[in-house]
């Protein structure tokens, strides 16, 4: 079983009645069920493009914002979510949240990356710039480059899409 990178768009409202319900449930029950279509799995990539970024050399707020729209924060708190038998991510680190403001601050910052420019730093070859991301990219059969940018354009419309909707963003390995 493949452990990957989880995000899900949702309201404050909606993490107050999971937070409710797991507060008067006997086994802590959130019943957290974030529609589908705001659900997203980054996969492994997220470590592979804030490594990308840094050896583009992308200014600090940008690698910032980068590894908060995947790491999440602390506000809104959501360590009720990481209470067994009903852990959205067992079988990694707890999950954390950035609150609507916070998501638009990041969603912004993304939006200015030019991943295509900082993937023009790497090796033509998809095997060489593998191995020079690392953390599994040497294992991407049609290089890197694709992939992260499949992944990246996926992160930005995401957060775009929380931004414009004043949503909170819960992220979790499952």
């Amino acid at each position: 079983m493949a452990v990957t990178q989880q995000l899900a768009r949702v309201g404050e409202q909606y993490l107050a009645a999971c937070r409710t319900r797991a507060a008067e449930s006997p086994d802590g029950d959130h019943r957290w069920d974030p529609p589908a279509a705001d659900c997203l799995d980054l996969d492994w990539a997220p470590a592979m493009l804030v490594r990308v970024c840094e050896l583009a050399g992308i200014d600090e707020p940008y690698l910032a914002a980068l590894r908060r729209a995947t790491d999440g924060g602390a506000v809104p708190e959501v360590g009720f979510l990481h209470a067994h038998p009903h852990a959205i991510g067992p079988f990694g680190p707890p999950p954390t949240a950035l609150g609507p403001k916070e998501v638009g601050r990041v969603s912004r910052l993304l939006g200015e990356i030019d991943l295509r420019a900082a993937l023009a730093v790497l090796p033509a070859d998809g095997r060489a710039a593998g191995k020079r991301i690392g953390l599994g990219a040497e294992g991407l059969v049609h290089g890197p480059g694709r992939y992260l940018t499949v992944h990246f354009d996926a992160l930005r419309t995401f957060y775009a899409g929380a931004a414009e909707r004043g949503l909170a963003v819960v992220s979790w390995w499952d």
